[in-house]
């Protein structure tokens, strides 16, 4: 998918319950991003100051993975146009291709563009083309997965570790530090879902937590649902599942209801189905954060380095868990199942891409 997104006048975009903090150096990224501890490089003010107008160009690893990495190119369209600055938004999508996001890069330092957003779709897939931007004078912010090179110039990154621990933590506290669970994993291969199932196995280091069962369900509904459908026919006493991704655990819930059987302690995240879901049917969860909106946080990322501030070469994303008092501000029964919260997009575009029909 290839769209370039024109400016529009600047509008200013009605956050459902959502403010993005601003930072001593007053560059407002994300709510709940910080800068990293320890070692943290700074980009040096001015670095890549430009004058506007400017064009930014955005390499996405997939945006038809699931129904969240479509929200992501959203949330970054929406936050490109309400900058009036930005003449141009090019999102270029990978595909899930290791030489399609090569190309992709390419493309965008052959069309000069003033800063490079990258979703990497492995954690080498893009390094040699990061370096090679970085190198033109092009600045390039990565987000929604860590590469193994250090030449980009900075990163926005949720804390894989951090939610697959905050999930396990959970499911070890619910069994009591015992039992049998599933695992459904996300796209193999996929940063993200390595980091996720390291910090899974991180809650469980030390108890007696056995995983009995894991697949990838891609992060997909349709492909969990055959998978848990397989599991529960093959055994179906499991103390509790570890879910990366609140369409595999939508999709488990329902294969759970499908069977008259009750539904054990599941793990999930913010979307707007899922906790649809978890409100009427009162099962055991908690529900992971990770905003679609890094989308915006990337562009932010972008301008401020364009705008001449200062900027770390790394900031986390580690948010707390949600639990269903906070999940209940948060549901939306207007609206699908396939929008995920937190969201910055206004309340119209919500309605345009995520109203019942």
């Amino acid at each position: 998918m290839r769209r370039i997104i024109q400016s529009i006048a600047a509008a200013v975009i009605a956050t459902t319950m959502w403010c993005a903090p601003s930072f001593a150096d007053d560059v407002s990224l994300l709510d709940g991003v910080t800068a990293r501890a320890g070692d943290n490089p700074t980009v040096e003010a001015g670095k890549f100051k430009k004058d506007p107008p400017w064009v930014i160009g955005m390499s996405d690893f997939g945006v038809n993975a699931n129904t969240w990495t479509v929200q992501v190119a959203h949330e970054a369209e929406a936050a490109a146009a309400k900058d009036k600055r930005i003449a141009k938004f090019i999102l270029l999508d990978a595909g899930f291709d290791q030489k399609k996001q090569v190309a992709d890069i390419e493309d965008l330092i052959a069309q000069k563009v003033d800063a490079i957003i990258v979703q990497p779709v492995t954690s080498t897939s893009a390094d040699a083309s990061i370096a090679k931007a970085v190198a033109a004078g092009i600045p390039v912010i990565v987000h929604t997965g860590r590469i193994e090179s250090d030449a980009f110039t900075t990163e926005i990154q949720g804390g894989a570790e951090h939610f697959g621990k905050v999930m396990g933590d959970f499911l070890v506290k619910e069994l009591g530090g015992k039992g049998n669970i599933w695992v459904l994993r996300g796209l193999a291969g996929h940063p993200e879902d390595t980091n996720r199932y390291n910090g899974l196995l991180q809650a469980l280091k030390g108890t007696d937590v056995k995983i009995i069962a894991e697949e990838h369900g891609d992060w997909q509904y349709d492909k969990a649902k055959k998978l848990c459908e397989t599991l529960y026919l093959n055994n179906p006493e499991v103390g509790g599942i570890w879910s990366s991704g609140a369409d595999m655990t939508r999709a488990c819930v329902d294969v759970f209801k499908q069977f008259g059987a009750k539904i054990p302690p599941i793990t999930g995240e913010g979307n707007n189905g899922f906790f649809g879901q978890w409100i009427a049917d009162g099962f055991k969860s908690i529900s992971a954060e990770y905003s679609p909106a890094q989308g915006a946080a990337g562009i932010r990322a972008a301008v401020a380095l364009l705008e001449g501030k200062e900027l770390k070469k790394h900031y986390d994303y580690n948010p707390p868990g949600w639990d269903i008092e906070k999940v209940k501000k948060y549901y939306r029964d207007d609206l699908s199942a396939n929008v995920w919260w937190p969201s910055e997009l206004p309340e119209d575009k919500l309605k345009e891409f995520y109203a019942k029909k």
